[in-house]
């Protein structure tokens, strides 16, 4: 299965997101919004009206936020998947429809866990999406510190889907790439490990090298 590094972006104004893009848009062909809302998670990031630089790259949004509805009517032209989280649906009604709304737009559609919530729980959608996003940290800033223990989730998930792609968001560096890779994960979110590297082509290579 093809591994790909997936960097994210976190910005408070359009000046922030352009500079965070541009220091990563030859990097890799996807890159990932953080959309943070100040309610599901404590920071806030991309709650504005934003316009997405020009690049060769597809964007992925993955969406930190109570009303993942009202953002993907809003805001769904402009990206190519949309990652809501199962944590902000009451019930599994909810899930579904969200999953359909998205695929109606013609885009992919993925289901994110925080690191306590069940694998159990994404098991009666797992046919029906395209991928599954676990967090390696708790949500909601750059820089946390990569929980171990998702590293079980990742294999659990492996067992019961071969085939849907799994991400792993948080704390990816070179010195945990490996053992998530390992556990089944084949898309690795990096935020700042690579927006913190002078050269992000070197470090996106660096990552690729461990997992290949």
């Amino acid at each position: 299965m093809e591994k790909t590094i997936v960097p994210s972006i976190i910005a408070d104004s359009q000046r922030e997101l352009n500079k965070r893009v541009i220091k990563v848009k030859d990097c890799s062909n996807w890159l990932q919004l953080d959309i943070m809302d100040g309610n599901f998670v404590k920071n806030k990031s991309l709650m504005f009206d934003f316009r997405l630089p020009k690049t060769k790259c597809k964007y992925e949004a993955h969406l930190m936020i109570k009303d993942p509805e009202l953002w993907t009517k809003k805001n769904w032209k402009k990206i190519s998947a949309i990652i809501f989280h199962i944590e902000a649906c009451k019930n599994k009604e909810e899930v579904k429809y969200l999953i359909e709304l998205i695929k109606n737009k013609k885009r992919k559609v993925g289901i994110a866990l925080n690191p306590k919530t069940n694998i159990m729980k994404i098991k009666p959608f797992l046919t029906k999406i395209d991928m599954v996003l676990i967090m390696g940290v708790y949500p909601g800033k750059y820089g946390a510190e990569f929980l171990p223990f998702t590293l079980n989730k990742i294999a659990e998930l492996r067992k019961l889907s071969p085939v849907i792609k799994i991400e792993i968001d948080g704390g990816i560096s070179p010195k945990t790439i490996s053992n998530a890779s390992r556990a089944g994960a084949d898309r690795f979110v990096s935020g700042s490990f690579l927006q913190e590297s002078k050269n992000p082509s070197e470090a996106i290579k660096q990552l690729e090298r461990i997992v290949r």
